[in-house]
């Protein structure tokens, strides 16, 4: 579990890492490009969030694939998932390009933070083509076990992105000096560099693998269809999740100018350090996959979960940890924010402290009854308790209630503690052990 684990964690740090380095980067600048950062990180968030659900989806049908050995339903996974991801988000860009002004039009605080808004997703649009290719890459290669070689092109990206970023968000060596839209460009860099790395591994190292005949179903448009089919609840799932943040997100931008630098700040926190726990419930996912498609025994099954459950609470007490030192490190961390947005981030510190033991829970829960075939049940668990609770929630505190900072913070624990009784009762049921491979 560790072998497979932390080359994800380092990965997913990265991933993750880019919006908090560029809040870092950014935040010299003040609150209002702080600000244009948030907006336009929600509004992207929601194509980069369906692209993400759908690779995981893929990602579980290569762990099947590889666990049974099956050359034609790896390569039918592989290329089935990829065609899906790029239609997704062609289709999603031509969405943004004809609602994304308004949008930002009508949430932004000021004519200067819409303009950056604009400017920061014109070229960020790069960063998410380059995404669709490089997510169902990184599904493929996790799935097969080998979870170092995206962690590895992330270690080459992250470095060019940083140092492209600090150039033009100053104007360094003679460089114009771009504010915000540097650091887009920055991440536009290095997204295309991680693919190209990435591309060139797998026709290194497989390039056979895209010659062998034939297709899972008999034709690409069948194979295609049903792995459709299977993504699409997973897909829903995350796709549901990622929604649920962005107009979260959005609505935190209601909130005045501090207390959304402050929400702006945080989140990305979250996401990168509540790593250590996702990734560990995602390296199990992906060990049930495989097993299942070895059909593996269910007392050996409960065996291996056993020990993954034990070792995710070292792992969140970990990710507690590290919030509290960035929370209490606020002040050197971000020395150029207003003193009040610095207060917000210490009154985080309870709320972080808690949230990751029912969400690394939960976490195991959920990609364990995905590889075992029950993403219908998975899919209702989210979608439910976002959209009867905490998007609704949110709202209600921001827009009606006057609710403090901390108090909208806080429903992102509460949403957590509402998923828990659902997911812990159906493994308990067990039927995911039943799980297997279907045409």
């Amino acid at each position: 579990m560790f072998h497979l684990a932390w080359p994800l964690t380092l990965k997913a740090v990265m991933l993750h890492g880019i919006v908090v380095i560029d809040g870092w980067l950014v935040s010299s600048l003040g609150e209002g490009a702080v600000a244009v950062l948030g907006l336009s990180a929600s509004i992207a968030g929601l194509l980069i969030g369906l692209i993400v659900a759908f690779s995981n989806a893929t990602q579980i049908r290569i762990a099947q694939a590889f666990g049974s050995a099956d050359r034609v339903f790896l390569k039918s996974a592989l290329l089935s998932g990829l065609t899906i991801n790029i239609a997704v988000v062609l289709a999603g860009l031509c969405l943004l390009a004809a609602f994304a002004g308004p949008l930002i039009d009508g949430l932004a605080h000021d004519a200067e933070i819409a303009a950056g808004a604009r400017s920061y997703l014109s070229i960020f649009a790069v960063v998410i083509v380059a995404e669709a290719v490089g997510h169902c890459l990184t599904g493929h290669f996790n799935g097969c076990g080998e979870t170092r070689l995206p962690a590895l092109s992330y270690i080459v990206a992250v470095p060019v992105n940083v140092t492209v970023s600090v150039v033009l968000i100053h104007g360094l060596f003679g460089a114009p000096a771009l504010g915000v839209t540097g650091a887009a460009v920055g991440s536009a860099v290095a997204s295309v560099l991680q693919v190209g790395f990435l591309a060139g591994l797998l026709l290194a190292r497989d390039r056979a693998l895209l010659r062998v005949g034939g297709w899972r179903n008999g034709s690409f448009a069948a194979t295609l269809r049903r792995h459709f089919t299977f993504s699409l609840p997973i897909a829903a799932t995350f796709g549901s999740a990622t929604i649920a943040m962005s107009v979260c997100g959005l609505l935190y931008a209601r909130l005045p100018v501090n207390d959304f630098a402050a929400m702006t700040i945080i989140m990305p926190w979250v996401q990168v350090v509540g790593t250590f726990g996702m990734c560990w419930a995602q390296a199990a996912g992906i060990y049930v996959g495989q097993m299942l498609g070895r059909s593996t025994p269910g007392e050996v099954l409960d065996a291996f979960l056993s020990v993954v459950w034990r070792s995710s609470f070292l792992a969140s007490g970990l990710v507690a940890l590290i919030y509290a030192g960035i929370c209490l490190a606020s002040p050197w961390i971000y020395p150029e924010l207003h003193p009040d947005t610095r207060a917000t981030l210490l009154s985080f510190l309870p709320i972080l402290i808690l949230l990751p033991f029912p969400k690394g829970s939960n976490a195991i829960c959920g990609n364990t009854l995905r590889a075992g075939g029950e993403t219908l049940y998975v899919m209702h668990v989210f979608v439910w308790s976002q959209w009867l609770f905490r998007v609704p929630a949110t709202a209600a505190a921001v827009l009606w209630l006057d609710a403090s900072v901390t108090v909208v913070f806080a429903l992102v624990l509460a949403e957590e503690l509402i998923k828990f009784t659902p997911f812990h009762a159906r493994m308990r049921r067990g039927h995911w052990k039943t799980g297997r491979i279907e045409d």
